[in-house]
């Protein structure tokens, strides 16, 4: 009999909101204006992204599988896991590899999951219970916030995917990191996807769709912000940029908007005045190299084990654990 997941809830619909109320007045009101990229993703950012993913410009999703796909028994032989915990586990789909192995090796005992989206969350936890048969705890939370309250269990492989880590500032990274640290047990390991610096061609093109679907994602977010807080921005009136930052190694996408126009925010009861070209920024990438990437788990106190390219050098996955 299939035994039903635990799902804790330490993050509410209701905390969500007053969060995006907090994120929206802070970004539009600074200069230059931003919103988090967490916002992006209800169920039309959701499917929008998963379109991305399938995209021919847009590589990483393809080379971070075909690394997992290659080497995921390695990896579950060289950390020894018993439990997985996936952050911003989203439908875990590429986990599955690692959860294949684990399973074939007769390792697997538990399933932790942690994601904001508690509907994601919910169907994920469900459908990894029914295929698995093991213990399966998800966990509704912030990243940072939800690290420390995980359930804590033997030998553990924490896997952040997907080069989630490059949408945070360095300043940002650094603290994430040390976050994971502490929450990690001395037997346990971290399972670290990035993307590495490359033509900034080929990064433009991969935010930058020839078929216009990253754009559509990313003026998404303005129809988030018309629905849950009552604005009235008008998509169509900015215009989608991908931009590469070569001074900080990050791809960036902004909206920049096509006329002078003044925006409501009824929940917040403000207004909010763009001119003629400026820009919100939405999202930033970092791009890594293997030097840098093992300078800040150095920093953060975590000594690098292995790394793993696709074929085409194009994406890295690390291994790391606590140091001594």
């Amino acid at each position: 009999m299939t035994r039903a997941p635990i799902v804790d809830v330490l993050v509410t619909p209701a905390d969500r909101h007053e969060a995006m109320r907090n994120d929206v007045r802070i970004g539009l009101s600074a200069t230059p204006k931003f919103l988090p990229p967490v916002w992006f993703y209800d169920e039309a950012g959701s499917q929008l992204f998963d379109q991305i993913t399938r995209l021919p410009e847009y590589y990483l999703t393809r080379a971070e599988s075909a690394i997992l796909a290659g080497r995921a028994t390695e990896i579950v032989r060289a950390t020894g896991a018993e439990t997985l915990v996936e952050i911003g586990s989203g439908t875990s789909e590429k986990t599955r590899f690692l959860l294949d192995a684990m399973s074939k090796a007769g390792s697997l005992r538990t399933i932790v999951l942690l994601d904001i989206s508690e509907e994601v969350l919910r169907a994920a936890a469900a459908q990894l219970s029914a295929r698995y048969d093991v213990e399966v705890h998800a966990v509704v939370d912030d990243f940072r916030a939800g690290l420390l309250k995980l359930p804590s269990k033997e030998r553990q492989l924490w896997a952040f995917l997907g080069s989630t880590i490059g949408n945070f500032t360095p300043e940002d990274r650094a603290g994430l990191l040390v976050d994971f640290r502490t929450a990690m047990g001395p037997n346990d390991h971290l399972l670290l996807g990035t993307d590495l610096i490359k033509a900034p061609s080929r990064l433009v093109a991969a935010y930058d769709d020839s078929e216009g679907v990253t754009a559509e994602f990313n003026r998404n977010v303005l129809r988030v912000l018309n629905r849950e807080l009552g604005a009235d921005f008008d998509p169509s009136g900015f215009e989608h940029e991908a931009v590469w930052n070569g001074e900080h190694s990050w791809m960036e996408m902004r909206l920049r908007s096509r006329a002078a126009q003044v925006v409501e925010v009824r929940e917040l009861s403000e207004t909010v005045d763009f001119a003629v070209g400026e820009e919100i920024l939405t999202e930033i990438s970092c791009k890594f190299d293997r030097d840098q990437l093992g300078a800040e788990l150095a920093s953060a106190g975590m000594d690098t084990i292995h790394g793993w390219l696709d074929d085409a050098g194009d994406f890295l996955v690390t291994l790391a654990k606590p140091g001594r």
